[in-house]
């Protein structure tokens, strides 16, 4: 299985929250990871929020970000080329998406497009955009 996960499911295997365990257990399943190039400095800046807001000792934001930079070359990471970007608009608009919510969809579809539709699974904590790729997986189904 080739499992995407967007930011929301990443970051949680920085930090110490809720979830982490689903995310791990469903990477332990899974033969490729991939997420979105965008997902690198979302992880970042939530993991610099994070710290801003005391919730991230100073060495546990040091270390999330260390062992962000030594997973990151292990993820399957999809480029925002301009495809990818019409594809995140058109998404958008269809689905009531924010702009990188977007862009993770669109991902999505570029990595099941390169893994096979039954072979891909996307992974989000963000209920909306659960919803979209789950509509989203049924219509390509469909098309196929």
């Amino acid at each position: 299985m080739t499992l995407y996960l967007d930011t929301s499911s990443l970051v949680k295997i920085y930090v110490p929250e809720t979830g982490v365990d689903v995310v791990l257990g469903l990477m332990d399943h899974a033969t490729t990871v991939a997420t979105s190039v965008v997902t690198y400095a979302e992880t970042r800046a939530a993991l610099a929020r994070l710290r801003r807001e005391r919730v991230l000792s100073a060495s546990t934001f040091a270390s999330a970000k260390r062992d962000l930079e030594r997973d990151w070359p292990a993820y399957v990471t999809i480029d925002v080329t301009a495809s990818v970007s019409r594809l995140a608009g058109d998404l958008a608009e269809r689905y009531g998406l924010r702009g990188y919510d977007s862009l993770h969809l669109a991902s999505f579809a570029e990595t099941a497009g390169r893994a096979g539709v039954e072979d891909a699974r996307f992974f989000s904590f963000d209920q909306r955009l659960t919803r979209a790729a789950r509509a989203f997986a049924r219509t390509i189904r469909r098309i196929r």
